[in-house]
């Protein structure tokens, strides 16, 4: 495992506490100087999705020095603040999340120190840390629209379970992009498989904006 995925588990380890926390921490205080960037992101799919995009422009994030690494839930953030933050690390830090987790991210970067003049019209990404509309799902969905992504779920041998899901009394009546986005976080594992292929349907014109934008400034 290379300095960044090691950095990326002591961190994880770090923010979640118990019994492992302290060696993680001496682990991840090691690492930190050969990790110029901490990407934050909510969860697995975002990750996979953002690797696989700088893989796509010929860029490799860990041999750059750039961890991105899961928080396993938006409302983790502050954890990850404080051990990644002024007050433990100090690494410089970056993020993608859903803007209906924004409150999360504002009360905690303000809270360690890293937007004292935080308002509520100060828009995050001036700090680094971009939003998604609804989700990293809904963006990719709209990007590459609902027919591309069906044909990407027919690769991946899913047209018959997408078929059930979209007969459901609760989706019947859904747009078919809700039904997509949907569908993706039905499986423990469908979402980050869903980033990969759909991912690598995108031109790179048609790259998500808040993903563009992150990864230019990582």
């Amino acid at each position: 495992m290379n300095e960044s995925g090691r950095l990326r588990r002591a961190l994880v380890t770090w923010a979640a506490g118990g019994a492992d926390a302290d060696t993680a921490a001496t682990t991840a205080r090691e690492l930190a100087g050969a990790v110029r960037t901490v990407v934050l992101v909510e969860g697995n799919s975002d990750q996979v999705a953002l690797e696989a995009l700088a893989a796509q422009a010929g860029r490799d994030l860990a041999a750059e020095g750039v961890a991105v690494v899961p928080l396993g839930g938006a409302t983790n953030i502050g954890r990850f603040l404080d051990v990644c933050g002024p007050a433990g690390l100090g690494i410089p830090l970056a993020g993608l999340y859903d803007i209906g987790e924004e409150r999360h991210f504002r009360r905690h970067l303000r809270r360690v120190g890293l937007a004292p003049g935080l308002t509520p019209a100060t828009k995050l990404d001036t700090l680094g840390f971009h939003v998604c509309v609804a989700d990293l799902e809904d963006e990719l969905i709209r990007a590459l629209g609902a027919e591309v992504v069906q044909q990407v779920i027919e690769t991946q041998g899913e047209t018959r379970p997408f078929r059930t899901f979209q007969g459901q009394p609760a989706q019947r009546n859904r747009p078919v992009e809700h039904q997509l986005r949907r569908f993706m976080g039905t499986h423990s594992g469908r979402k980050s498989l869903y980033a990969q292929a759909l991912v690598a349907r995108l031109e790179p014109e048609r790259v998500p904006e808040p993903l563009k934008r992150l990864l230019a400034s990582a």
